[in-house]
């Protein structure tokens, strides 16, 4: 357990400084819960204690958290006692057993995992896409669980919606690569382990593919894989439609699973009701969390995305039709996924009581 700013005089219990808040991190190992960690610090998010917790593999695992060594504890219900906000960057497992207990104890839910996007009360939540929508938040004093936008929805809607203010969309087709890291570090390890086992050619691991991911582009999984790629398009498409409103043009999208250990990329086709001009519509995308690529920069993929909160963007005319343009497009998909999961702790921390820790 770190601490990031404490009060002079003890107390029996905590009490906040100023309005500083105590956190959990719930999958503090996984590959969201360490981005999660430090897009909490690189926000300077106000809190006075961090909570590091997760499953037996990981226990007294030590991780660095504002430049304090601090261990990760198991998941138990008294850990989140007394605490306001809880990240669930854990397996959608995990989080089912657990959420129930953290929202008992008074803290505020934000899901990272998407187990439960179905919630009654939860509501699926992007504040950057909220922003540019000119969209406020309106506090509430028992929130339900906010689950965090798919990253690969908030790319396609933060692109979609400004090109329409160069003009009227008639239709948007866009292709996705997912990355491995969109499955944790066991999707890392498969491709990585893959990978070596072709070159050596002993035989390939599939536990969580179900098929051979290295060396390959795959447009669905083996069978025994879960969630299934399908899955995982009908999701990007769902949190889509709920973020970006019903007025933004609704592209058609195929996802693909790439042979990419990190990192988003689209090839985004835009067709405009007139014609399409390069300059208008770099104007129009241009701004907060996007970067626009010229001719003479190197051109964006998910290797130079990668540790970015921006989605690099670069335009080229489609030469069969002077209505369309290409976009394509890179994003890291953890740092998204941290940012937005943080943002919305930051728009709900409106809402918290100030003085006591509740």
């Amino acid at each position: 357990m770190s601490s990031h700013s404490r009060p002079a005089a003890p107390h029996l219990e905590p009490v906040r400084v100023g309005n500083l808040y105590r956190l959990a991190i719930v999958g503090a190992a996984s590959l969201k819960g360490k981005e999660v960690a430090e897009a909490l610090n690189d926000r300077n998010f106000p809190s006075i204690d961090i909570k590091l917790l997760d499953d037996d593999e990981s226990l007294g695992q030590l991780e660095t958290v504002r430049d304090e060594i601090t261990f990760i504890q198991s998941v138990r219900s008294e850990q989140f006692d007394k605490v306001d906000f809880t990240f669930f960057a854990s397996d959608a497992e995990c989080t089912g057993r657990n959420w129930k207990s953290a929202r008992q104890a008074g803290s505020s839910i934000i899901d990272l995992s998407y187990a439960l996007e179905d919630e009654p009360d939860a509501v699926v939540r992007s504040p950057r896409i909220d922003r540019q929508l000119g969209r406020a938040l309106t506090p509430e004093l028992q929130p339900g669980p906010s689950v965090i936008a798919h990253p690969a929805a908030v790319v396609l809607a933060t692109l979609l919606l400004r090109a329409q203010k160069a003009g009227e969309v008639k239709q948007v087709v866009a292709t996705a690569f997912e990355p491995a890291s969109e499955h944790g570090q066991k999707g890392m390890d498969e491709l990585h382990q893959q990978t070596i086992n072709l070159l050596s050619f002993q035989p390939l691991p599939k536990s969580v593919f179900d098929t051979q991911v290295a060396f390959n582009l795959l447009s669905r999984y083996g069978e025994e894989s879960v969630p299934t790629l399908a899955a995982v398009e009908r999701r990007v498409m769902k949190h889509y439609r709920q973020i970006a409103g019903k007025d933004a043009p609704i592209p058609s999208l195929l996802l693909l699973q790439a042979p990419v250990f990190h990192g988003y990329t689209f090839a985004v086709h835009i067709e405009m009701a007139g014609l399409a001009d390069i300059g208008n519509l770099s104007q129009a995308l241009a701004g907060e969390h996007v970067s626009l690529s010229r001719l003479a920069d190197e051109a964006p993929s998910n290797v130079n995305a990668a540790g970015q909160g921006d989605i690099l963007v670069s335009l080229a005319a489609d030469t069969n039709s002077p209505h369309s343009v290409w976009l394509w497009a890179a994003a890291d998909n953890l740092r998204i996924a941290a940012a937005t999961a943080v943002e919305c702790a930051e728009a709900m921390a409106a809402s918290r009581p100030r003085g006591k820790i509740q």
